[in-house]
């Protein structure tokens, strides 16, 4: 009787071996945690370089606006407008607390921006700074915005 049940039980191993209906979901299962940490990155990364993007954009607007236009982006009431136009120009989600504007800089008008963003990573907070800088000078007989 022993043997005749350990017979029964190896031929039912011996099916279950040449099995193959499964194999699929047995591979999905075990590429699919890396295939979606690899999307997953690859959609954050593209996120930091838009945020990069909108910080560099806002940051030479601002200053070519404060070179140029030095009444629409004058100060009113002690605020600097120019700070405030970055953020309006950026297209993300960036406040007028990111950005420094310097209307007596060497080099003419300087808006800087600076943005920490946090990617959502598994397992480990990252985070990145991101800044720029830009610098133009005024026409000839004008004045950066004050």
């Amino acid at each position: 009787m022993q043997l005749s049940i350990m017979h029964r039980v190896s031929k039912r191993l011996r099916a279950l071996v040449r099995d193959r209906r499964a194999n699929t979901a047995v591979e999905f299962a075990l590429a699919a945690p890396a295939l979606f940490l690899f999307m997953f990155g690859i959609i954050e990364v593209g996120y930091a370089l838009w945020m990069q993007n909108a910080l560099d954009y806002s940051v030479a607007a601002a200053a070519r606006c404060a070179s140029l236009n030095g009444s629409a982006c004058a100060a009113v009431a002690g605020t600097s407008q120019v700070t405030t136009y970055a953020a309006s120009e950026s297209g993300a989600s960036l406040t007028s607390g990111a950005f420094t504007y310097l209307g007596t800089a060497v080099c003419g008008c300087q808006v800087s921006g600076n943005f920490t963003i946090a990617l959502e990573i598994p397992w480990s907070p990252v985070t990145a700074n991101l800044s720029s800088s830009a610098c133009i000078a005024p026409p000839p007989h004008k004045n950066c915005a004050s």
